[in-house]
């Protein structure tokens, strides 16, 4: 099967997956370096939320999160494993999404405000920020997430997957023997 070929509209999409995926991977490096330059104040968020009672769990995701981060956010810059770094953003900002919503409709209760006033710092490394804003920020970034996890942003890519195609059997005209009544009779062996 021959690629097919080059069209503007192709070279155009390429582009823009390319941008995608190095405004998405640097938006991680970012923000996962704003956290871990600043590990005291991450570890106060985190605790805000109280997902976790152990003090050892607790520090361990203050710091290991942010470096994780950007260890995505570089894979994705660098374009070496697309796929399971975009995975990967999308199994961070799903339920973390989950938890600054239902962080944001307890406040929005207990203040009697609507939601779309409620504004606190979430823990993205952005200071306070309106959380309907910080949702439609999370649910565009796990988009385009999906999106490169389709296969887009091949192009400039070191390497797109950990593993490589598969293997390709290779086409051939050779026609394939057809057993005839006398090859069966001989190829049948006595029972014992």
């Amino acid at each position: 099967m021959n690629p097919s070929p080059l069209t503007p509209q192709r070279t155009n999409a390429d582009a823009l997956a390319v941008f995608a995926r190095w405004a998405l991977g640097a938006f991680f490096v970012y923000m996962g370096m704003s956290k871990a330059l600043h590990p005291e104040a991450f570890l106060k968020l985190v605790r805000q939320y109280e997902l976790v009672g152990s003090p050892f769990l607790l520090n361990s995701i203050a710091a290991a999160l942010p470096w994780f981060e950007v260890f995505c956010g570089l894979l994705l810059v660098a374009g070496v494993a697309v796929r399971g770094a975009a995975l990967m953003v999308v199994l961070m900002l799903v339920p973390f999404t989950i938890v600054v919503v239902k962080r944001a409709l307890g406040i929005a209760t207990a203040r009697a405000v609507p939601f779309w006033t409620v504004k606190f710092d979430c823990g993205c490394g952005n200071g306070e920020v309106l959380i309907w804003k910080k949702m439609l920020e999370n649910s565009f970034f796990v988009l385009v997430s999906c999106w490169l996890m389709s296969g887009r942003g091949r192009a400039l890519s070191a390497r797109f997957s950990l593993f490589g195609p598969g293997v390709a059997r290779p086409e051939t005209t050779e026609s394939v023997p057809v057993a005839t009544a006398e090859s069966s009779e001989s190829s049948k062996l006595p029972l014992p």
